[in-house]
């Protein structure tokens, strides 16, 4: 089982990032971090590498749904999606929160987690 699922498009990088943050927001996330990876290399290790930014989206719904089945939940919050520049593409991929739940080993989190997967893909698949 893959730990992602992702999607390759074409555009401005930054644009590609609204186009994300839309994509999810239809979805009933919001993005409550943005972490500038590339830049971040750059300024702490003087790296040069290709564009990379994480977005932290949140449902409130389900995050609130999964902290009622397990309080410790927050250590996997909030799902990460990527931007970042491939070969001259951008590529956005996303957290399979499927996957990475089986590693808490709460069996009450499988329908959440199932219904947060969809809803990603449904925003990723949108672009």
């Amino acid at each position: 089982m893959s730990y992602y699922y992702n999607k390759t498009v074409s555009g401005d990088f930054e644009k590609v990032i609204e186009n994300v943050t839309l994509a999810l927001k239809g979805q009933g996330f919001g993005v409550l971090t943005e972490i500038d990876f590339s830049g971040t290399m750059k300024k702490k290790l003087d790296v040069d590498m290709p564009k990379y930014r994480i977005l932290g989206a949140c449902n409130p719904g389900f995050a609130y749904q999964a902290y009622q089945k397990e309080n410790k939940i927050g250590v996997m919050l909030p799902c990460n999606v990527i931007v970042q520049e491939v070969n001259g593409a951008i590529e956005v991929s996303a957290v399979d929160p499927v996957a990475s739940m089986q590693g808490v080993g709460n069996a009450d989190l499988e329908k959440i987690a199932s219904e947060v997967k969809n809803k990603l893909k449904a925003a990723i698949n949108a672009l």
